[in-house]
């Protein structure tokens, strides 16, 4: 594929790629280095970017796309620009902020004088649109009135590891071998392999000028879900399943089915659940004209699929939805002074001396979570888990990318990645349902040939429930949490991690 013009400096392109923290940006930023581009990053905090294993060929730009002074810094000398910002919840906040972030990043794209944007969205079926599928077209209206030339690839359901369409049918099919179903999965769906998804942006920071419109992208295969979830069976060498449809489902209570089973949470799973209502396929494909097929051709669904399967169980996963905030989740930070200023701090701290390394202690601090458990009353904590899922919270589903390495803003099961300094500190922050914001820190120490580790928990309450909280739940505090501590050290000692726990997969 041709990378486009060169600047006199011999360089590609100068691209901007907003959400690149997420799901496709993190993915799309090596593949338009690759094609010979520069890239620019725009995020909202800088350290949200600093472990991605390409953070040192990029610039970045601090900007808030609903900011017009930040976002026309973060766009000037742009040539193309990728838009990757969804707002997403249950609610209809979400639209009025995708119009604002859009008209402000519309505005300042045309007074930066960027020569393309790219926009990634949904299909437009026919019929009466759900509201998040209504709010990405809204935007893309926006984005092509906006005095910049503009293309919208339009694409369905998206398959790759990690993706939350990815994880949906995979939890859905791997845990129910016999599944009632809504009647949403004889609609019929257009799937897209990741791989063809980012070859068709990469290919479009080179659309001639003139081309100010929509594409529709799908794989080759147009499927009902029912035929996806068979196929993804067949795939992962699991029995057929039982599919029973029942007509009484609504997006609301399918989104709470798919918020118990997979970990997808609900605010999640209602726009992915009510898109699926309409027929979503191609109705032309007119990016042929100006962009050749992939090199090797589409990529089929279970090709797709068994691609995607082979990164989850080599750990080789690059991105996640869930690298994305979780609507309703806490997001301002920790001050890094315990003694802050900002109102009531509950603390649980608990200190173990080891003989360990400093650099076997890590390893098992940073392999916290996931499928090796926290270390302390596992029952405890798949109780917490479920009663968070059941007041519509993420749940301990979500596991982790990576088993051994963690990076700044993602997930480890119901916390985030707030701060990490590799060999010494890990701070995650939680993002289950709680009267207040609540923290957990591990230290990694060293004194002579002695290696501590110091565990805090920190609880900001909210209100007088968030008091309550605390202190309804202060017996267990000692158990859980000193037990954990406990056993990270005992990990330590023993000169291994506890075998990841098998996945739990019916068959």
């Amino acid at each position: 594929m041709d990378t486009g013009e060169r600047t006199e400096t011999g360089e590609g392109r100068l691209c901007l790629v907003t959400g690149a923290t997420g799901y496709i940006g993190g993915r799309l930023v090596p593949e338009l280095l690759d094609a010979g581009h520069r890239v620019r990053c725009m995020a909202r905090s800088a350290r949200r970017l600093r472990d991605y294993p390409w953070v040192d060929r990029v610039e970045i730009a601090e900007a808030d796309a609903t900011d017009p002074e930040s976002t026309r810094r973060a766009l000037e000398g742009v040539d193309v620009a990728y838009y990757l910002i969804h707002a997403i919840g249950g609610n209809g906040g979400f639209a009025e902020t995708d119009r604002l972030a859009a008209r402000t990043f519309s505005d300042a794209a045309r007074e930066a004088g960027v020569g393309r944007v790219v926009y990634l969205g949904g299909m437009e079926p026919e019929g009466e649109l759900s509201p998040h599928l209504r709010s990405r077209a809204e935007v893309a209206g926006i984005l092509l009135d906006g005095g910049v030339p503009t293309a919208w690839l339009r694409a369905a359901v998206i398959i790759g590891a990690g993706s939350a369409s990815f994880e949906m049918l995979r939890y859905l099919t791997e845990r129910l071998p016999v599944m009632v179903t809504p009647r949403w999965v004889r609609t019929r769906i257009q799937p897209i392999a990741i791989h063809d998804v980012l070859y068709y942006l990469v290919a479009c920071a080179d659309l001639p000028p003139d081309v100010n419109r929509g594409f529709d992208i799908g794989g080759p295969d147009v499927l009902t879900y029912v035929d996806m979830i068979r196929g993804y069976a067949r795939v992962a060498g699991l029995k057929p399943r039982i599919i029973l449809p029942v007509p009484v489902l609504s997006p609301s209570l399918s989104s709470h089915w798919v918020g118990a089973i997979t970990p997808v949470p609900g605010a999640l799973a209602r726009p992915l659940v009510e898109s699926l209502r309409n027929e979503v396929v191609c109705r032309e494909n007119d990016i042929a004209e100006y962009v050749p097929p992939p090199p090797d051709g589409p990529i089929g669904f279970e090709r797709s699929v068994e691609r995607a399967l082979r990164r989850v169980r080599q750990a080789d996963v690059a991105t996640r939805w869930s690298s994305a905030s979780t609507p309703g989740a806490p997001s301002d930070p920790l001050p890094t002074d315990p003694d802050w200023a900002g109102g009531s701090l509950y603390t649980d701290e608990q200190v173990r001396w080891t003989d360990a390394s400093p650099e076997r202690l890590w390893e098992v601090v940073e392999g916290i979570g996931g499928d090796r458990g926290w270390y302390s009353f596992p029952v405890a904590w798949q109780a917490r888990g479920v009663l968070d899922r059941l007041v519509g919270g993420v749940g301990l589903r979500r596991g982790r990318r990576d088993p051994r390495r963690l990076r700044i803003g993602e997930t480890v099961d119901f916390w985030r990645v707030e701060e990490i300094e590799r060999g010494r500190l890990l701070r995650l922050r939680a993002e289950m349902r709680l009267p207040g914001l609540a923290w957990l820190e591990f230290r990694v120490g060293q004194e002579g040939s002695r290696t501590s580790l110091t565990q805090r928990a920190l609880f900001h309450p909210r209100g007088l429930a968030g008091h309550a909280y605390w202190w309804a739940f202060r017996p267990f505090h000692d158990r859980i949490f000193g037990g954990m501590c406990t056993g990270i050290v005992r990990a330590a000692e023993r000169g291994r991690a506890p075998k990841p726990r098998p996945a739990v997969r019916a068959r």
